[in-house]
């Protein structure tokens, strides 16, 4: 019988988390408090520097025969294509433009 593997909950995962934090501060280890809306960057208030693409461009080695291995695999071989003949229903008229009946023509 297999046994279906238990995720931990979230109190569990908080309970794991504090019990981490209280080990390592009876070690000595200390816990610096970050004031709210401190950012990690050098200056907050300028905008992301976004890269560019304005360097040198970089040569690449062609390797051909992983190139020719990936072309391999993409090309399929064709199969035939079964074409069904579209029917469609036609209703056949008498001469006095009275429908008598219907009948399934190929096209």
């Amino acid at each position: 019988m297999r046994t279906v593997k238990k995720f931990p909950t979230k109190a569990d995962l908080r309970i794991e988390l504090q019990n981490q934090i209280d080990d390592y501060t009876r070690q000595g280890g200390e816990i610096n408090q970050v004031p709210r809306g401190l950012s990690g960057r050098t200056n907050p208030n300028e905008s992301l520097q976004t890269p560019l693409f304005d360097g040198p461009k970089t040569n690449r080695t062609p390797i051909p025969e992983v190139v020719a291995a990936l072309d391999s695999r993409q090309k399929k071989p064709e199969s035939k294509k079964i074409v069904e003949k579209k029917r469609r229903e036609k209703i056949i008229y008498d001469d006095f433009g009275e429908p008598l009946r219907k009948v399934w023509v190929e096209e």
